[in-house]
């Protein structure tokens, strides 16, 4: 999956249209809302168009140019909030933050966002403006219930690394069959799961310890029994 803003341009139907959804892949939409103006990173508000939220993802269409639309995922979107604050926009909306693949080291205030030519790979911040703010409640919980349906991937590699919840039946073939590979060669490592080499060798020091303190015993043991008789 590309992350970040991208053109949309599949519609289907009369007039503006509807986007085009994955419906193959379960996508379904959620929510239409019409007369809202979109704003990207530095840019001016683009003329009001039509909102679609999808189970996948945010798609606004102009009204006016059928040929200009724009989405993101809601995998991109790492942050959304209702902006009722006029010192941080004049209009209320919903502010989102979206994750991009561009360098970190690109600025939200480079060029691309205020040149004529707009790069959509380096906007990291989308606003939605409805013309009813009432409307912006609602907007907001449909966000939040569609980014429950996405949540982050959990990395295959990452998620082997950090599972350690054995049931007991898998504890005891693990033990049974470090107890055979010990026997057979002291030297085999005892934490093979993760490469532990210092484990196996402790392990085998205080085997090796526990042999002598039990032949101290019976030497002791076997002293007071001959001062008896």
């Amino acid at each position: 999956m590309v992350l970040g803003l991208r053109q949309f341009s599949d519609r289907v139907g009369e007039d503006a249209g509807e986007p085009l959804l994955d419906a193959d892949n379960g996508e379904e939409l959620m929510q239409v809302l019409p007369g809202v103006a979109l704003v990207l990173g530095n840019q001016a508000p683009e003329s009001p168009g039509t909102l679609y939220i999808s189970t996948k993802q945010v798609v606004w269409l102009s009204d006016v140019d059928r040929t200009k639309g724009y989405a993101v995922n809601f995998l991109s979107l790492s942050l959304h909030a209702i902006s009722r604050d006029p010192e941080a926009y004049p209009s209320p909306c919903i502010y989102t933050q979206i994750e991009t693949e561009a360098d970190e080291d690109d600025s939200e205030g480079s060029d691309s966002e205020s040149s004529a030519i707009l790069d959509l790979s380096k906007i990291r911040e989308m606003r939605l403006i409805p013309s009813d703010p009432s409307q912006l409640d609602a907007l907001f919980d449909i966000f939040c219930e569609c980014a429950e349906l996405n949540p982050e991937p959990i990395d295959e590699e990452e998620e082997e690394e950090h599972n350690w919840v054995f049931s007991a039946d898998q504890l005891e073939d693990e033990a049974a069959e470090e107890e055979v590979h010990f026997s057979q060669n002291p030297s085999n490592s005892i934490g093979h799961s993760n490469g532990d080499h210092d484990l196996a060798r402790t392990v085998l020091e205080l085997q090796i310890n526990d042999q002598r303190f039990e032949d101290a015993d019976d030497e002791m043991e076997h002293d007071r029994n001959s001062g008896h008789q």
